[in-house]
């Protein structure tokens, strides 16, 4: 069994564009058209937020989204159902991304079997302890063909970089700040002086850049790194105010790939 996250890297080297987007914003039943709408406009990977009421690695723009979200009445259950409509016509990899603990009142094997047989390639929960991942979970993902991403920033040490690396299949998701998500301006020099040591280390996952890309200038920045980048709140900010979404979508996809 294929997994869609590991074909394209092993395809694709350079400026993957992995796009996210809440479930469930900004209306309920919006999920499957957005993940429409950005195969059509070229994005390589789709990652959908589970709405939580406590997102804490996520900036005002993607909390916001959450409790909209929520309060449209979006459950893990029926972000599942949407999964399974929209594998129907969207062939991209397929990342969750959401917080323990939905995933715990779920249950996260019966949560892992039930992502894997709907299509989803792989998941992003910031909250899961490396070493509880290593001892409880690793084995069950590996068997489901589920990727694992863990997020790594500026001061994660050299040896938790490694550590994370030796039991990533996929990519490593290189946090450009230690702070919460949002869109920013350009990076620091800090920041690049991060982005050159992570090159350096030669890993075995490609990483993607995240936090901070807002547009064709961050982008390109980052995939000048990295193996390509996530863009995040940018994204969410542009749905909260579009009267057009797949039109808006393909522009902004568009614009992130060219000035």
């Amino acid at each position: 069994m294929k997994n869609r996250i590991t074909e394209l890297f092993a395809k694709k080297k350079g400026n993957i564009l992995n796009v996210y987007y809440t479930a469930g914003f900004p209306a309920l039943n919006d999920t499957v058209a957005i993940a429409q709408a950005l195969q059509k406009s070229g994005a390589d990977i789709i990652e959908i937020g589970i709405p939580f009421s406590d997102p804490v690695a996520d900036g005002p723009t993607i909390q916001e989204s959450n409790k909209v979200a929520l309060d449209n009445g979006m459950t893990l259950h029926l972000l599942l159902d949407q999964i399974k409509e929209l594998r129907k016509t969207v062939t991209l990899p397929i990342i969750l991304m959401g917080y323990i603990n939905p995933v715990i009142q779920y249950g996260v094997e019966k949560f892992a079997k039930d992502a894997s047989a709907l299509g989803v390639d792989g998941l992003i929960v910031p909250d899961l302890p490396l070493h509880e991942f290593e001892e409880q979970y690793k084995d069950l993902f590996k068997s489901l063909n589920l990727c694992n991403t863990f997020l790594i920033s500026p001061t994660t040490s050299e040896d938790r970089i490694r550590k994370i690396d030796a039991v990533t299949e996929g990519f490593i998701y290189a946090v450009s700040a230690s702070s919460i998500t949002g869109a920013k301006g350009n990076f620091t020099a800090e920041q690049t002086n991060y982005f050159e040591r992570l090159q350096k280390m030669n890993l075995k996952n490609p990483f993607l850049i995240g936090f901070g890309i807002s547009n064709h200038a961050t982008f390109s920045n980052a995939s000048q790194y990295s193996a390509g980048a996530i863009v995040g709140s940018a994204f969410i900010n542009l749905l909260k105010d579009s009267k057009d979404i797949p039109g808006d979508i393909e522009k902004f996809v568009k614009s992130l790939r060219n000035k």
